[in-house]
């Protein structure tokens, strides 16, 4: 036995093929034509043993750029923030890593409070009344509100801010083409949504307005003027918000917000190859059993016990069938135990110090950037991102950063050709003075590099 992870000894594989009455392998592939078989090896390296594959992948592993042997100044939608230490200890213990969906309560008492407790600090950031207990992500969280806007309205037609982030919208417009709605965008003006265009579109054929906030540039829509244009009583407001900056910012369900949704990457979820992430769904009391997914609710035993259990369960896989709210069947239970972890950790007092600091080194890195006569695109206010405009291509620059340990922000000009050489600067709280100033040198000097 040369594998560990693959025991079967030469014996088990002749036994096997006894039982099964055939004498080779070769014998198992009998009924493909000759002609169509693959008559040599494969062209691939011999197998090593474990010790030389964990040298060569180890080998691999660190020739990457993480944000453990790099600082990163690289956002849209994925951040680099601070991550407790307990949060890593919780997630491994057997009884939450290894668990899967609480059907029976009697047994998952943890898994289900813990889930509870995530959709409590949920609605407490959010100002909504009910959360579900998680998504796979912020995107899909985005695109499961706006259906239900549609289905509950019975209207086809949503406005879409193109200051959400564009992954964001591109499933909305996948799950759009099986509902057959109809996505209208509202440009942008100055780097938020365009308030005129919203108000000139506005009828009693829009189902719902769909904003981000803070948006994908990094600023801060203004949701109370966006609400107080919706006149109809039916069109509703849907907010794709960042939680960490509802540590500062009014939460979107004190401005109106019928649907709040988003990602809690940013609470104990490292920043990973395009995830795994936890999106979260938070809604007005009235429209609970519309809510897709999970929802884990707090009762009492017939001793008067304390418990939980799953309630309200409106997905297709408990009878529903077409009447389902939506056809999401799993949520990311574990990824929100480590958010609820997370947020536990920090308390109402230390999210609320690490939403300004965010805002505060910002605030710190654009004054710099301007110091430094690089253009920053918006006046408007922002949270922890915010646009610079370069004097050429931003892959260029960040080539020259990352030679000098730094991840540069995002490529704006891959999404749109309007914003050719300006770069997405993100600026959380693991930033410290220095980094700040090493990186706006950096970006000066590759700036002027021509």
């Amino acid at each position: 036995m040369n594998f560990r992870y693959l025991p079967m000894t030469d014996q088990d594989e002749k036994e096997m093929l006894r039982t099964i009455g055939v004498t080779s392998t070769e014998d198992l592939f009998s009924d493909i034509p000759e002609e169509i078989r693959l008559t040599r090896e494969l062209n691939l390296k011999p197998p090593y043993n474990e010790t030389k594959l964990m040298t060569e992948l180890t080998h691999l592993a660190n020739t990457n750029a993480t944000t453990k042997t790099h600082t990163s100044f690289l956002g849209a939608g994925v951040y680099d923030h601070y991550i407790p230490s307990v949060v890593d200890h919780v997630i491994s213990r057997s009884e939450f890593y290894t668990a899967y969906t609480p059907y029976q309560p009697e047994i998952s008492q943890g898994e289900l409070q813990a889930i509870f407790e995530f959709q409590t600090m949920i609605c407490q950031l959010t100002a909504m009344d009910i959360a579900n207990s998680s998504m796979y992500d912020g995107a899909t969280a985005l695109a499961e509100a706006m259906t239900i806007s549609t289905a509950q309205t019975k209207r086809k037609k949503v406005l879409v801010s193109k200051t959400i982030h564009p992954e964001s919208l591109e499933v909305m417009y996948t799950y759009a083409k099986g509902h057959n709605i109809e996505i209208t965008e509202i440009p942008e003006k100055n780097g938020i949504t365009d308030l005129d265009q919203v108000a000139s579109l506005l009828d009693d054929s829009v189902a719902s307005v769909i904003v981000q906030y803070p948006n994908f540039f990094g600023q801060i829509e203004p949701l109370a003027k966006v609400n107080e244009m919706i006149n109809d009583s039916k069109t509703m407001l849907i907010v794709s918000s960042n939680p960490l900056s509802l540590g500062m910012l009014t939460p979107p369900g004190d401005l109106g917000a019928d649907f709040v949704v988003g990602d809690t990457q940013v609470f104990g979820i490292p920043a990973q190859y395009g995830g795994p992430h936890c999106g979260y769904f938070a809604t007005k009391k009235k429209w609970m059993r519309k809510v897709p997914g999970r929802l884990v609710g707090q009762t009492v035993d017939e001793d008067g016990k304390r418990g939980f259990v799953l309630t309200l369960q409106a997905r297709e896989q408990h009878i529903r069938r077409e009447k389902a709210t939506s056809n999401i069947c799993s949520n990311q239970a574990l990824n929100a135990l480590a958010s609820s972890v997370a947020m536990s950790a920090l308390g109402r007092k230390g999210l609320k110090e690490m939403a300004y600091q965010n805002m505060q080194k910002a605030q710190f890195a654009k004054r710099s950037f301007q110091n430094e006569n690089i253009p920053v695109r918006f006046e408007e206010p922002m949270f922890n991102e915010f646009v610079i405009q370069l004097n050429q291509p931003v892959t260029n620059i960040n080539k020259q950063l990352l030679k000098k340990g730094i991840i540069g922000g995002f490529d704006l000009g891959v999404i749109d050709k309007t914003y050719e050489n300006c770069m997405l600067v993100a600026v959380t709280e693991m930033r410290t003075k220095k980094e700040i100033e090493d990186f706006v040198k950096g970006v000066g000097e590759a700036n002027d590099n021509r």
